[in-house]
């Protein structure tokens, strides 16, 4: 499927863009990793769902469905309005990438604190550990 292998190509761009940033210092990059961590999070989801049969393969997602809701919200979340699935550890995936998104204007058009660079690259880090599992291997 070249349309998965596009997918992983991508993150493997992604993932050293962010690397980079990192070893650079984060405080140095906020705009790389806020772009970064925002695109590689929705391409790893898109990837994995493509993978799993959750999503036809030219089903595309869109970052800016991640925009956390409201707790008194009595409309359904965006993403579940755009997205009808369902899969393990969704909640967590979402909130992860609520995290990512919530953050994202601000690293890439703001001026974000230390804090608030961390808290995408402790969020991205986690995603990535749980959606990569269940990708797999990128080379293959």
């Amino acid at each position: 499927m070249s349309a998965i292998r596009d997918h992983k190509k991508r993150i493997n761009e992604s993932m050293e863009a962010i690397e980079g940033a990192i070893a650079v210092g984060i405080e140095k990059r906020p705009v790389t990793i806020g772009f970064h961590a925002s695109a590689c999070a929705i391409e790893m989801l898109e990837t994995y769902l493509h993978k799993e049969g959750k999503i036809p393969i030219g089903k595309m997602l869109k970052h800016d469905w991640f925009k956390r809701p409201l707790p008194e919200q009595k409309v359904e979340p965006l993403i579940e309005r755009k997205l009808k699935v369902d899969f393990p550890s969704k909640e967590k995936v979402y909130d992860l990438i609520y995290t990512i998104e919530g953050n994202r204007t601000n690293l890439v058009y703001g001026r974000p604190t230390k804090t608030q660079i961390e808290s995408v690259v402790n969020s991205f880090n986690k995603l990535k550990n749980i959606l990569m599992e269940r990708i797999g291997d990128l080379d293959e």
